[in-house]
């Protein structure tokens, strides 16, 4: 960390601005603040530590006069600081709250405190937080130190400039922790206790799982003798297992003789199924001889009727070579009746038509065919005649029509004219309107852009309030749990004296007196603390405090953004913008319809245009039309007049030639239908008699005595078909029958009559199964307790196995999370965390001793100590001082005040060494020391000067507070104090000495 300029108004005793520009001090390394005495040297001090954390190291305990007394009611008071921690610059200005005149009337009201963090990216200052609370968390992150530690390391304050020399381990601990960040030290403590445990539990658990498995087989070896004699639950695990192995021995034994008996069953059982079989043939046999007689003699019986059916078959059969002769002298005899009944209709037809039955209907053929071609000549010019005049009808109407169109294109002409000039007025206003689409639309754009970051900014003012309430709760159990820490650090020191006394052996002496006499011991308290007491107390503050930052940076974030949501809202609220936006698209919207409408009006005058040219064309092309049209008209008319004479004669009686025609046509179709029907009858006339005389012949010389025997033996297809179907499966049920009963009678020849007890042999039967059923199930149920205890017995020695692989494993596990927390076998009892920071604290003690050795001419040496503390107080983290006129080392309290000014001084170097030289440290570029320069002899004070000057090779800048006048002399550089005769102080760099 390096400090760059302050800036200090209405602060202390500085009414007006001052200014303290730390850079310029830069090359020099070190300089001096100098003032006469309440001049306001260690303002500022004060100012520094007000800007950075709103508290200063003389206000701690009492009252708070940070506003300086010389300024006037209306006069501001402020600090400023810029600063950088790593490669980020900073600036804070604070202000703390005060009285000022009211804004209205005559009284006085307070002024808030405030505070602003800005950071310098690229060449601009960047808000980062706007309120105090907001400030100190962001701070907090930043710096890496709370005011306490700065006030140790960095602001060496009056009166507090040996704390870190005298501090107790626990305090020194602290600092040292948050300096090195080491608090990932104290994690990996945690996570090794947390795997500690959880070894335990899994060890446990396996021995649980182990336990388990052998209830497990013991219930399933519950019949053993072992066990049924009252074996001991209480064995260890060894001998448990081994009861089991001999029960499992035992089960592989009761497999073999249920494996016996079983083959002695099957044995048993299979013959006295072969037995069964034998007689169950023996009784089929019987069975099959008796059905095999009695359907032979069923088939005996049927015998007359299939010989019928046989007869019949034959004589359908002979029937069947006369069904084709049969078929066609029938249907010969029936296509004559329908000619004859087709004739006479013929004739009734023709009668009715004016005809006679003897008519030579040849010549009425030929005279009818010569006047239908004469009709149908005359027919041709009628059609001629009616397209005739149906063209001189339409000619008409398209005269007609041609002389309207021509007319209405006259009227439309006229009104052209008065068209153009309106819509050209319309179409100069609507221009105009439409012309401002394109900066509507960017209006509205960007009043849409405000609309959502109006809305943004109220949710984000939701959230942010609703985080800043978070962040007061959890602040608040922050501060709970530190004065809980408090508390118990306060109750730990007023119970300290007892603890000692507790230890207190009389003879021996006493490790803060020394006495071997303890007449008057300090009592116990009454609620002692313990070091676990003030662990947990700690972590729940850490906790707590660890909260508190991450709420603080979500309400820091939220007011950011919200700020930023407002400046893209312009200022304004959500129903403002809205306002605004539904007045921008009424507007955009008037403009759009506008210029569609202007759109609309330059095709509708492009289209006026060009009508009025179609319109004249068309116009033109109408007059020409209609003059043809006329002169078409005169010729169909004289047409039509002509084919109306030569129809006249062609018509006869008949309204029209086609009438004419007509008649004719039908007249002479009824005189072919006559004549064609009449050589039908005479055709099948012929033909029917011819099939009758062949089927006479053919039934003449048959068997059959007329046609109708032949109709009657006749039968259908399928039923002759079934008949003999029916003959051809009695042959062969009758020839197989006879062969089965051979085969019965020659197979029962030596076996008798007498059908086998079938009964008595099943039952037989039915006892070997269930014996054998029985010896199964005896043989498999051994089988399975034989297979579950060996499978359970593999599962113990497995369990066995993996106990005592978790036992090794949970012994390494615990031995070293009990050496990082500081348990045994560590006999220091310093946990991993300490370990590390006592060896920091070593390297701060090495660097310290560096500059203690020649302010002290060699006497004092700092030396770190990790002895163990009495009642189990932290160790590792303690100093001690070596006086080499003794020899012996004695405790930092023990030195002068001139002595601990010089041990604190080249403690504090040390420190802000070996802090800087760490990577990722903290760097400490700047310290102050504020006073206690006097108490040191002029050959002290010169050693001392020598070792500041020995830090402009570090590039570390110091700053030290002192009116002793040979630091004037020795330092060149200087920030004077000086205090006016008005009263108020004011602050001088001297540039000329800081040049020098």
């Amino acid at each position: 960390m390096k400090l760059h300029r302050l800036e200090l108004t209405g602060f202390g005793p500085f009414r007006d601005r001052q200014t303290v520009d730390f850079d310029a001090f830069e090359r020099d390394g070190v300089f001096l603040i100098s003032g006469r005495t309440g001049a306001g040297k260690s303002s500022i001090l004060d100012g520094v530590s007000f800007a950075l954390y709103g508290s200063v190291p003389r206000y701690d305990n009492g009252e708070r006069r940070l506003r300086s007394d010389h300024c006037f009611l209306g006069d501001p008071t402020e600090v400023r600081l810029e600063f950088t921690v790593g490669d980020r610059r900073w600036r804070v200005t604070r202000a703390p709250d005060y009285e000022r005149p009211a804004k209205r009337g005559d009284k006085l009201t307070t002024e808030p405190a405030r505070a602003e963090l800005d950071e310098l990216v690229g060449d601009a200052w960047i808000g980062r937080a706007a309120k105090p609370r907001e400030v100190a968390l962001l701070l907090d992150e930043v710096l890496g130190l709370n005011a306490q530690q700065f006030q140790q390391v960095i602001l060496l304050a009056q009166n507090k400039f040996s704390r870190f020399l005298l501090a107790k381990n626990d305090e020194r601990q602290q600092l040292l922790r948050t300096l090195f960040g080491t608090r990932r030290f104290e994690q990996y403590k945690d996570d090794l206790e947390q795997r500690r445990r959880a070894a335990q539990r899994e060890l446990e658990a396996a021995g649980d799982q182990t336990r388990t498995l052998l209830d497990l087989a013991e219930a399933a070896a519950s019949d053993d003798a072992e066990r049924a004699d009252g074996a001991p639950a209480s064995l260890d695990l060894a001998a448990r297992r081994e009861a089991v192995g001999r029960a499992r021995q035992r089960a592989d034994y009761r497999v073999e003789q249920t494996a016996e008996l079983r083959q002695q069953a099957d044995a048993a059982h299979a013959r006295a199924v072969a037995a069964h079989a034998e007689l169950v043939e023996r009784a089929r046999t019987l069975d099959d001889l008796t059905a095999a007689r009695a359907r032979l003699a069923r088939l005996d019986d049927e015998a007359p009727q299939i010989t019928e059916l046989i007869r019949r078959v034959e004589r359908a059969r002979a029937a069947e070579a006369l069904r084709a002769t049969l078929e066609a002298a029938e249907r010969a005899a029936e296509a004559l009746a329908a000619a004859r009944l087709a004739a006479a209709d013929a004739d009734a037809g023709w009668v009715e038509a004016g005809g006679d039955g003897a008519d030579d209907l040849a010549s009425v053929i030929d005279d009818l065919t010569g006047e239908i071609a004469r009709c149908s000549d005359a027919a041709e010019r009628e059609h001629d005649l009616s397209q005739a005049s149906a063209r001189a009808a339409a000619l008409d109407e398209t005269t007609s029509r041609l002389a309207a169109e021509s007319s209405a294109l006259d009227e439309q002409l006229a009104q052209v004219p008065a068209e153009r000039e309106r819509i050209d007025e319309e179409l100069a206003t609507t221009s105009a309107q439409g012309a401002r689409v394109d900066d509507l639309r960017l209006r509205r754009d960007e009043l849409r852009a405000q609309s959502a970051a109006a809305r943004d900014a109220a949710v984000l003012d939701d959230e942010a309030t609703a985080a800043e309430a978070r962040y007061v709760e959890v602040s608040e159990r922050a501060e709970r749990a530190a004065a809980t820490v408090t508390d118990l650090l306060r109750r730990r020191f007023a119970g300290r004296a007892g603890e000692l006394a507790s230890g207190l052996v009389a003879g021996e002496p006493c490790p803060v007196c020394g006495g071997t006499e303890h007449p008057h011991p300090a009592p116990a308290a009454d609620d002692p603390v313990s070091d676990d007491d003030l662990a947990a107390a700690e972590a729940d503050r850490d906790a707590a405090l660890q909260s508190a930052r991450e709420a603080g940076d979500r309400a820091r974030r939220l007011r950011l953004d919200h700020a930023a949501a407002v400046a893209r809202a312009g200022g304004r609220s959500a129903d403002d913008v809205a306002a605004l936006l539904e007045d921008a698209d009424a507007a955009l919207t008037t403009a759009h319809r506008a210029a569609r409408r202007a759109g609309e009006l330059a095709e509708r005058r492009s289209a006026l245009d060009e009508l009025d040219a179609a319109v004249n064309t068309e116009r033109e092309r109408l007059l020409e039309a209609l003059a043809d049209a006329r002169e078409q008209a005169a010729v169909v008319t004289a047409t039509v007049t002509r084919l109306e004479e030569d129809l006249v004669a062609a018509r006869g009686g008949y309204a029209s030639v086609d009438e004419r025609l007509a008649a004719a046509t039908s007249r002479r179709s009824l005189a072919v239908t006559v004549r064609d029907a009449r050589a039908v009858v005479a055709e099948h006339e012929r033909g029917a008699a011819e099939t009758r005389t062949d089927l006479d012949a053919r039934v003449a010389a048959s068997d059959f005595a007329d046609v109708d025997e032949v109709r009657g033996a006749l039968l259908p297809a399928a039923e002759l078909a079934a008949l003999e179907k029916r003959r051809s499966q009695y042959e062969a049920d009758l020839a197989a029958t006879r062969a089965r009963l051979l085969e019965l009678e020659l197979a029962a020849a030596g076996v008798g009559d007498e059908r086998p007890d079938l009964d008595a042999s099943a039952a037989e039967v039915l006892r070997a199964d269930t014996a054998r059923a029985a010896a199964i199930a005896a043989h498999r149920d051994a089988v399975n307790a034989a297979d579950r205890l060996g499978d359970l017995l593999d599962r113990i020695d497995a369990a066995f196995a993996a106990v005592a692989e978790q036992a090794e494993e949970a012994a390494t596990v615990t031995r070293l999370a009990d050496t990082v927390a500081g348990r045994a076998p560590n006999t220091r009892k310093m946990d991993l965390e300490t370990f590390v920071l006592a060896a920091e604290l070593e390297e701060i003690v090495a660097a310290a001793n560096l500059r203690l050795r020649d302010m002290s001419s060699g006497r004092y040496t700092l030396h770190h100590s990790d002895a163990l503390q009495a009642r189990g107080a932290a160790s590792g983290l303690s100093l001690e001082v070596l006086d080499a006129h003794t020899g012996r080392l004695r405790s930092p309290q023990s030195l002068s005040g001139g002595e601990t000014f010089l041990a604190s001084l080249a403690l504090a170097l040390g420190l802000a060494e070996v802090v800087t030289s760490r990577a990722g440290g903290i760097r400490l570029d700047t310290l102050f020391v504020d006073e206690g320069f006097g108490s040191l002899d002029p050959e002290t004070l010169e050693l001392a000067m020598r070792t500041l000057d020995e830090l402009r090779s570090g590039g570390r800048t110091v700053g030290v507070i002192s009116h002793v006048e040979g630091m004037k002399e020795q330092l060149a550089a200087q920030i004077v104090v000086e205090a006016t005769r008005e009263g108020p102080s004011i602050i001088r760099q001297d540039a000329h000495g800081a040049d020098a």
